[in-house]
């Protein structure tokens, strides 16, 4: 089975960090899902490339224009996602949010989600657990436990092994959870596309047993 991986970065500039750092999480994934014995793509969602795009949207009662509804659908489609935005204001970009505002509501529930930043300075490192993790946790969405920040230092600075320790760690949890959502027993649902642990049907009725309490 092919994994699908998409990936989300909101870097401005061209070269940016930030695409740098989703390149190598991307790369990371993909090995970490190949050494678990199955296969992976990966797709990438440039959203610089979608800023007049994403507006239109937003300004038009958030009817989509060709390209944002072609990324919504490979996010819903996805098998995981990384998500990578730099930081502005102590928080994700405008992009970043601009972009999962025009997102399905259910779009990623259930969808493994890796997320990661950059910042000048490792001062801003919090982003991860005060913004991001709680984003993608209010869509229901299944982060993993290590998300991966790297300031400038970090890119073949002193910093620079630290940060592939970390990436390697924060892929070899995405890749887990990707392999294991295909796994039987676990409750893959074909209806919706996710996976997860699902409620069988045979549930005892919540008055039946509080009258076996009471016998």
């Amino acid at each position: 089975m092919t994994r699908r991986i998409v990936v989300l970065t909101a870097g401005l500039s061209q070269p940016s960090s930030t695409r740098l750092l989703a390149d190598r999480l991307a790369d990371a994934v993909v090995t970490q899902v190949s050494a678990r014995g199955e296969a992976a793509t990966v797709e990438v969602v440039e959203l610089r490339e979608l800023a007049h795009d994403l507006a239109t949207t937003m300004t038009t009662g958030g009817v989509p224009t060709p390209a944002v509804e072609a990324a919504r659908e490979l996010v819903s489609g996805a098998d995981a996602i990384v998500a990578v935005s730099p930081v502005f204001a102590a928080s994700y970009s405008g992009l970043f949010k601009m972009f999962v505002d025009v997102l399905d509501p259910d779009a990623v529930a259930g969808t493994p989600v890796l997320v990661a930043a950059t910042a000048g300075t490792a001062r801003h490192q919090l982003v991860l657990d005060h913004a991001l993790r709680p984003l993608f946790a209010y869509l229901r969405a299944a982060v993993v436990p290590t998300g991966v920040f790297a300031a400038t230092d970090d890119f073949g600075g002193a910093g620079s092994g630290e940060l592939g320790e970390r990436i390697s760690r924060a892929a070899g949890e995405l890749a887990t959870a990707v392999v294991a959502a295909g796994v039987g027993g676990l409750g893959s649902d074909p209806a919706s596309g996710r996976s997860g642990a699902r409620v069988g049907q045979d549930v005892t009725d919540f008055e039946d047993l509080l009258a076996g309490l009471g016998q």
